[in-house]
């Protein structure tokens, strides 16, 4: 398998726990949390593993938080490289609200970056990715923390063109990618989820097929050689200059939605490390995001459900 790596600028402690109700104005007490990993790099790498694959994953972690989270991955078995920052790591807090069912996600900021510790990451990735195989899938994947400026992708992707660079972002680095594309300094995969696309596109993507447009425009436009549009329920959309495909996952009991995105594109990752060809890459991200749909909190898929919902997942040529 070609080597995979995942960026994570931003990681975060996630907690997750429950309460009676959600209300304003009175102490919610409640039960016991459970603490996990989490932001978007490390959520893709903890999927692929679930996936039965292996990535490298670089975080960048400081203070007792950043400690606790490489606790928790080390203890995993995942592969982790620490870049280490003076301030603290943040922390993330989902509630479920046990009498609606519904979700509440509270996410902290993150430490502030200055321009020298930005440069430092970018020498220590260049270094890291020269030192992997040739094509290898390196995803950059989760928000960027203060002080990291949104020009960051395009700088990446500059520093490794030996590599297959997958983005997931959002924000306005995710609007410089779409709106000042470069030539030189452009992703190999640039994913967004419905709402991000609908926003950049500046309309409804009522179904496939515009969502298909949408996303060959951006290709065209020398945005990224693929991209690929997040649906919800009904799957994902992905174009590059000549192909538009739909993947459409089957319908599964939804716990938490938490994960969902990385799920995807650590399945998406996966299979192209693999050499397998886009459509299987789309599929098993389709299955993976599916099967984290069903887990509780911010648990990622489990590779035995993964199993069950890749041959009901179906692929359709958009036209």
């Amino acid at each position: 398998m070609t080597d995979l790596l995942t960026i994570t600028l931003n990681p975060t402690l996630d907690l997750s726990a429950t309460t009676g109700h959600v209300v304003a104005g009175t102490k919610l007490r409640l039960d016991e949390p459970t603490a996990e990993p989490g932001g978007g790099g490390i959520n893709v790498a903890r999927a692929a593993q679930a996936l039965g694959g292996q990535a490298r994953a670089v975080a960048a972690l400081g203070g007792t938080t950043g400690a606790r989270i490489r606790h928790l991955i080390e203890a995993s078995g995942l592969p982790l490289a620490v870049f280490r920052l003076a301030e603290e790591s943040r922390q993330s807090l989902a509630v479920i609200d046990r009498g609606t069912g519904q979700q509440y996600r509270f996410v902290m900021p993150g430490p502030h970056w200055s321009a020298q510790t930005v440069a430092e990451l970018l020498t220590r990735l260049a270094d890291d990715v020269r030192r992997m195989g040739p094509g290898a899938v390196v995803v950059l994947s989760g928000s960027q923390p203060p002080g990291i400026g949104p020009e960051f992708p395009q700088a990446l992707a500059e520093r490794i063109p030996q590599a297959r660079l997958i983005v997931d972002t959002s924000g306005e680095a995710l609007r410089r990618l779409v709106e000042a594309p470069l030539a030189t300094a452009k992703p190999y995969v640039l994913r967004m989820d419905r709402g991000e696309s609908e926003d950049l596109a500046g309309h409804p993507l009522p179904d496939a097929v515009a969502s298909a447009d949408f996303a060959q425009g951006l290709v065209r436009a020398g945005v990224a050689d693929c991209v690929v549009l997040a649906r919800g329920a009904e799957g994902s959309v992905l174009a590059t200059w000549t192909d538009r495909l739909h993947c459409t996952p089957p319908q599964v009991p939804v716990s938490s939605a938490v994960g969902a995105g990385d799920s995807f594109v650590a399945g998406l990752a996966l299979a192209m490390a693999r050499s397998q060809p886009m459509t299987e890459a789309l599929t098993l991200g389709t299955a993976a995001a599916a099967a984290t749909m069903m887990t509780p909190g911010t648990e990622l898929c489990r590779g035995s459900d993964v199993a069950r919902l890749l041959g009901k997942c179906h692929v359709d040529v958009v036209p």
